[in-house]
């Protein structure tokens, strides 16, 4: 009897110890943490290479971003948008936005295919200049299915995938409108707007 006392009080412990484990893996994986641990990376990176009166008013936006970015509406969403501040500063020079008509046809051919050509991304109908991050927007480039086009409903959905990168967000859920309008929050800081998609 003592001894089935015993070994059931070893078990709670054992149980116990690996719950308190489990827990502690779990905050450690947990997307807020690696986001967290990212942005000191990223922190630290961006402080040996800024000038030093930019550095405290980046460092204050990407916060701002990577904390919104954390109330996204899911894991993929949120992960995406962390990852994108910490890897690119806000601009700290932008050009005033402009109204040009620019015809879906002729967003086509800003589609990085053309080196001469710069590469435009549109969000909700306002086009933006990526050329600057031509090693994420250019052929090939992990964000390269949104060049040349206005790929409002794949960003709100954060997909990837090409039938998602098209100009029509109406059937966006809350929480994508809401991850939508972060990643146009995110360009407008980094990007010049230079016109609007026309039919």
């Amino acid at each position: 009897m003592a001894e089935a006392a015993i070994r059931q009080s070893q078990n709670a412990t054992a149980a116990s110890s690996l719950t308190h484990y489990m827990t502690i893996y779990d905050t450690l994986l947990s997307t807020p943490a690696l986001i967290a641990g990212a942005l000191g990376l990223g922190t630290l990176l961006y402080l040996r290479s800024a000038p030093a009166g930019q550095q405290l008013e980046t460092l204050k936006t990407q916060a701002r971003e990577v904390g919104a970015a954390t109330q996204a509406g899911d894991g993929k969403a949120k992960a995406a948008q962390a990852a994108a501040s910490m890897m690119s500063a806000p601009a700290t020079e932008l050009a005033a936005p402009k109204d040009d008509a620019i015809p879906v046809s002729q967003l086509a051919q800003h589609n990085g295919s053309d080196p001469t050509k710069p590469i435009y991304v549109a969000i909700k109908g306002r086009v933006f200049d990526v050329s600057a991050k031509r090693d994420m927007y250019g052929p090939g480039a992990g964000y390269s299915v949104f060049a040349g086009k206005d790929a409002s409903k794949g960003l709100g959905m954060s997909s990837l995938d090409p039938k998602d990168a098209v100009a029509d967000y109406s059937g966006l859920d809350a929480a994508q409108r809401k991850t939508l309008d972060q990643w146009e929050s995110f360009f407008e800081k980094r990007y010049n707007i230079v016109g609007k998609v026309a039919p």
